[in-house]
């Protein structure tokens, strides 16, 4: 559209306002985009700040190509499964900025930094868990582990095994604790978070892949919960 525009031909203003609008809201996108993006609210804004800028079509051309060339590398090589969009619906819901950056973190990293993916993927989990005792009124210890943390949450959401008497409610929520227990494990064993050894293990894509996975439903699971046990 910008390309367009900027080389004599029709682009939809309207249309322009509402894709900017709905790039600019999403703060995964909305950090890799464009200057020209944020500083211009409309295409006559757009066309007074290229016109200046470049006598031809073709500079127009490859200015633009290589301004958004950052965040289209970004998105191509991201490994975007199914559930993405639904873990991000019911995160945005949350008042927790916590909560919103690390699945951010989390999403940008999980095919270019394992290491990294993996250590936001267990601050997610903590992050949310924390929230939801916080809002609870529960109160914790701030050094709590992720597996007390957890723990904790499932308790007050009426998530934890001991709960239960019906043996596959209770068998679900044992792997459910189980999943928990194992992305804390994974993180302290193959994040950035601790110093490592010439000879350490380091993590593959598909492991950053299975822990931001793990961690998102999990995320999901316990705040519909939550939500579903909270008077309106």
């Amino acid at each position: 559209m910008l390309v367009s525009h900027a080389t004599g031909h029709h682009a939809d203003d309207q249309e322009y306002k509402v894709l900017r609008r709905e790039l600019r809201q999403n703060l995964r996108i909305s950090k890799k985009l464009p200057r020209m993006v944020h500083v211009c609210r409309d295409l006559s804004e757009f066309w007074s700040f290229i016109k200046p800028k470049f006598g031809t079509y073709a500079e127009r051309r490859e200015y633009i190509r290589a301004e958004f060339d950052p965040i289209l590398t970004m998105l191509e090589s991201e490994a975007i499964t199914p559930s993405d969009s639904s873990i991000s619906e019911a995160l945005r819901k949350v008042d927790s900025d916590y909560v919103h950056e690390s699945w951010q973190k989390a999403l940008e990293r999980r095919a270019t930094d394992p290491q990294g993916a993996i250590t936001a993927a267990r601050t997610l989990l903590e992050s949310v868990c924390k929230h939801i005792l916080d809002e609870s009124g529960v109160g914790y210890d701030e050094n709590s582990d992720l597996p007390k943390l957890y723990s904790l949450t499932a308790r007050q959401v009426n998530l934890s095994p001991s709960q239960h008497t019906e043996q596959v409610f209770k068998q679900i929520l044992g792997g459910c604790q189980t999943v928990v227990e194992g992305v804390g494990a994974l993180r302290n064993r193959l994040s950035d978070a601790h110093g490592k050894s010439s000879r350490s293990v380091r993590p593959a894509a598909r492991h950053a892949e299975l822990a931001v996975n793990l961690s998102g439903t999990m995320a999901m699971f316990l705040l519909h919960t939550w939500q579903a046990r909270t008077p309106c």
